[in-house]
């Protein structure tokens, strides 16, 4: 990947407009997919905005759960910790979404650790830090195998 020292452009006003941006928050860096959204990573957020220039994503990032990049397909896939749907977006080479994300992800994790119950049972559990706000979340996911009320009893809380 080549770098650049010169300034990257400004994120156009309209897309700004359409995230509405926290106070205090800063943009980090964004781009725009092929299908013509614009994908935009601040320090407290994720968002997306669409073509139409609507708003179509904003998402802290304690509740990112990963982000994946193919750099074969210019593909940026971010997972969520709620489990809904991926999103996707295919951008360009010189793109630095793929390391803001990891960056902001990272950022936000203040403990992660794996916990044996025994007969090749286990649980993750990972408190994140919400970076606007500073509180924190808990968040544990039960290995196979675990007792149904074990896994009923499986939510995202605020510690």
């Amino acid at each position: 990947m080549a770098f650049s020292l010169r300034r990257p452009a400004r994120v156009p006003g309209p897309v700004l407009a359409a995230a509405a941006i926290g106070p205090g928050e800063r943009v980090l860096t964004w781009a725009r997919d092929a299908a013509g959204t614009t994908v935009v990573a601040t320090t407290h957020h994720l968002y997306a905005v669409s073509t139409a220039g609507e708003r179509s994503l904003a998402r802290p990032w304690h509740e990112v759960d990963a982000g994946t990049w193919s750099p074969e397909l210019g593909q940026l896939t971010v997972t969520w910790v709620d489990g809904s749907r991926p999103v996707q977006w295919t951008l360009g080479p010189s793109t630095l979404l793929p390391e803001a994300v990891r960056e902001r992800v990272q950022a936000s994790v203040v403990l992660a650790t794996r916990v044996d119950l025994g007969n090749r049972r286990g649980a993750r559990v990972v408190i994140r830090h919400d970076l606007a706000t500073g509180g924190l979340w808990n968040r544990s996911s039960w290995a196979a195998g675990c007792p149904a009320t074990t896994l009923r009893s499986l939510r995202r809380s605020r510690i």
